[in-house]
């Protein structure tokens, strides 16, 4: 075969068609590299670069719209915002209780350390990393104290949890901005010491109570008839010196009965003896003449 003679082959015109065809790759060729090298990254979160080549980035990028190259990179976005986290534990106490403790954690990935985290740890870090410091962290500090000591110092072991959880998960870059225990559950036999505890205690003062109220009682009593005892003595010192305060109290009584009888609808026919109504009979208005 003449190679001359194939360099002089000329290619059939392609015509309008052909250069449609090639507008038309050409344009999508670029209406895809700039669908796929933009990104954004939304209020309270950050990103990180994965490059095909280099791996991943140190470089953490803010909030906001940025560039990347197409197949090349792959963009991996953290919510560093806090986030609440249960965990639950049952550890046993100093006094051998069984206590079930639930704990809310409230914690976030320290930004400026999103690459290595992500290549320690991955995006599920938070599922990796508390459950275990939680459940070890809880159990040291409970086994510390008392059933009763983590109901009555509850806000104590709470900062003593907080510490240590802080310092462990400082060591993975995460960040704990509140430790709270949310539930406090005992075994059944101590719920039932307690609960006899309170009813002793509430029997005891009942108790006392009932002391109390006898012993007041008492003084009353006293009081009253000394108060009573003071009266007849009293009363017998002015009828001993005045013979008329009979008379006076006579008078006193039959006024009352006077105006008993006056506002009662009923019509009582009596003698006027038996209800001290008789005042002539006891000498008043007699006036010696000298």
């Amino acid at each position: 075969m003449n190679l001359n003679n194939m360099r002089n082959v000329k290619l059939p015109n392609a015509g309008p068609a052909g250069a449609l065809a090639k507008i038309a790759v050409i344009g999508g060729l670029g209406l895809y590299g700039a669908m796929n090298s933009l990104y954004n990254v939304e209020g309270g979160h950050r990103a990180i670069v994965f490059n095909r080549i280099v791996g991943v980035k140190d470089k953490v990028y803010p909030e906001g719209t940025h560039f990347m190259i197409p197949w090349f990179d792959r963009p991996v976005i953290y919510d560093v915002r806090a986030r609440p986290n249960i965990v639950e534990s049952t550890s046993g106490s100093r006094d051998l209780q069984m206590v079930r403790i639930s704990l809310r954690v409230l914690t976030r990935p320290m930004a400026d350390q999103l690459p290595t985290i992500y290549r320690s740890l991955g995006q599920d870090y938070a599922e990796r990393v508390l459950p275990s410091i939680v459940q070890e962290t809880l159990k040291a500090v409970v086994a510390q104290y008392n059933a009763s000591q983590l109901i009555t110092q509850r806000e104590v072991v709470s900062r003593e949890i907080r510490r240590i959880l802080q310092e462990r998960a400082l060591s993975f870059n995460i960040a704990l901005d509140d430790v709270s225990i949310t539930n406090l559950t005992f075994g059944r036999e101590f719920t039932a010491a307690i609960e006899a505890k309170q009813v002793a205690a509430q029997d005891a003062e009942r108790a006392k109570f009932v002391v109390e109220k006898a012993e007041q009682d008492k003084r009353s009593a006293i009081i009253r008839a000394q108060g009573e005892a003071k009266s007849a003595q009293l009363i017998g010192e002015a009828i001993s010196n005045n013979p008329a305060f009979i008379t006076l109290r006579k008078i006193e009584a039959s006024r009352e009965i006077a105006n008993t009888i006056a506002t009662s609808q009923n019509r009582v026919f009596l003698s006027a003896d038996s209800l001290l109504l008789n005042l002539q009979d006891l000498g008043v208005g007699e006036v010696d003449v000298k």
